[in-house]
């Protein structure tokens, strides 16, 4: 009998997750080393395409009541003609915890259009910033 199972004899939960999207977990193990949750199953999208990483982040975030930042899709495995794919992901307790173990391009993989656009504005600032002082640099001289 493995201690780690959280649901060991319950039978798989499912989860809608809105836009013909559900989730039927069928593994969650707590992993208490890394202190995370590590939890697998299938995303069904019947009729529809396979959703983005993304969007997937946000939808289990919002229906498990976990904060976006401490949620990684580790993978996304569609399978052929179903409607269905095999997911992986991890819940972390907070987003420093998150950064610290899931690997860059991962967290990279998983970003929102909302943080990416983010990311894109403080990049913008921040080279604004340099011309500035290299034009300031150039008017002392």
């Amino acid at each position: 009998m493995n201690c780690l199972s959280l649901n060991e004899k319950q039978p798989s939960q499912i989860i809608d997750l809105g836009d013909q999207l559900s989730l039927e977990i069928v593994n969650d193990v707590k992993n208490p080393l890394i202190g995370r949750r590590e939890i697998s199953g299938y995303v069904y999208h019947q009729g529809k395409g396979t959703p983005s990483l993304g969007v997937l982040r946000t939808k289990i975030a919002e229906k498990m009541k976990v904060d976006l930042g401490s949620i990684y899709v580790i993978s996304l495995v569609t399978e052929y003609g179903i409607g269905r794919s095999k997911v992986l992901f991890h819940i972390y307790p907070n987003k420093k915890a998150a950064e610290r173990f899931v690997p860059k391009y991962i967290i990279e993989r998983n970003k929102t259009l909302q943080e990416e656009m983010q990311e894109a504005e403080e990049k913008e600032k921040k080279q604004k910033e340099k011309e500035q002082k290299s034009e300031e640099k150039k008017e002392g001289q």
